[in-house]
């Protein structure tokens, strides 16, 4: 959060145009990172895709709730997972206009 809220060694980086999100972190859950940046006005315009393993209806629709804007479940060859890299580049970072 230091880095998205740009605090401490992060004050002049700028914010990221997506946020690519795993439910599964160490030390905070997924869904709670994401109600945080939700809860925070200069972050819950970046665009959050939810990249993870599960498919339980549950987390999909927490995520949603929490303003997600896309879930995918991970792939597991790096076939898959590259074509999905691209995927995102071309419609996150080429196609779709974000806020600044």
């Amino acid at each position: 959060m230091n880095f998205l809220k740009q605090k401490c060694l992060y004050v002049d980086v700028p914010p990221p145009d997506l946020i690519l999100l795993d439910l599964n972190l160490p030390k905070i859950s997924g869904l709670e990172l994401l109600a945080e940046i939700n809860s925070a006005p200069k972050l819950k315009m970046i665009p959050v895709v939810i990249m993870t393993t599960s498919a339980a209806d549950e987390e999909i629709l927490n995520s949603y709730a929490l303003s997600a804007r896309c879930y995918i479940t991970k792939l597991i060859n790096f076939s898959q997972v590259a074509k999905l890299v691209k995927w995102i580049e071309d419609w996150w970072l080429v196609l779709v206009t974000v806020p600044k």
